[in-house]
C-alpha cells in the first residue's frame, strides 16, 4: 500500500471537526453503543476500508463482543448469533451503504420498523451515512490500517 496521501485532522481540520460533532451526537442519541460499532464495522466491510474495520472490530472486542459474531459478521443473514433488532439494523445498513445500486427497497425499509422507533431509525440512518464518510474519507487519504487503539473507556 503507498503511503498516507493526506491527514484530514490537519489540513482540514474543520471538516473534520464537523464529522466528530456527527458522532458525539450518535453516542448521545440512544442508539446502543454495540450496535452502533456492529452497523460501522459492516458498512466498513462493504466499502473496504481497512481502517476503519481495524477501528470499529477492536472497539467492539473493548466492550466485549465476542469473536464468533464478528467472525460471522460478513455472513450475518446464515448466523443465529444476532438479534432481530440487529438483523433489521444490518439489512439497514446494507441496503443505505448500497444505495446506488437499487435505493432503500420498500421491503428493508418495513422489515426494519418493528424493531426502531421513526427517531431510532433516523438515528441509525444518520450512523450509516456517517460510518460511509468516514470510510470514504479514510480510503481517499490512505489512512493506514493497524495502530488504532480504544479508548479505555470503551473497556
Amino acid at each position: 500500500m503507498e503511503a498516507r496521501r493526506f491527514d484530514m485532522g490537519k489540513v482540514a481540520a474543520g471538516g473534520y471537526k464537523a464529522m466528530l460533532g456527527l458522532e458525539r451526537y450518535l453516542h448521545e442519541c440512544g442508539l446502543e453503543v454495540g450496535l452502533l460499532h456492529l452497523i460501522k464495522l459492516r458498512a466498513s466491510q462493504l466499502n473496504g476500508c481497512a481502517y476503519c474495520i481495524d477501528m470499529h472490530w477492536k472497539d467492539l472486542r473493548a466492550t466485549g463482543e465476542s469473536e464468533q459474531r464478528l467472525y460471522g459478521l460478513d455472513a450475518w443473514e446464515e448466523s443465529t448469533y444476532y438479534t432481530e433488532r440487529e438483523r433489521a439494523a444490518l439489512a439497514w445498513t446494507e441496503a443505505v451503504t448500497r444505495v446506488a445500486e437499487g435505493h432503500v427497497p420498500e421491503a428493508v425499509y418495513r422489515a426494519v420498523q418493528p424493531h426502531f422507533s421513526e427517531k431510532e431509525l433516523a438515528d441509525l440512518t444518520v450512523a450509516v451515512a456517517t460510518i460511509n464518510a468516514w470510510n470514504r474519507l479514510a480510503i481517499a487519504a490512505r489512512t493506514p490500517a493497524g495502530d488504532y487503539k480504544p479508548p479505555a473507556a470503551a473497556k
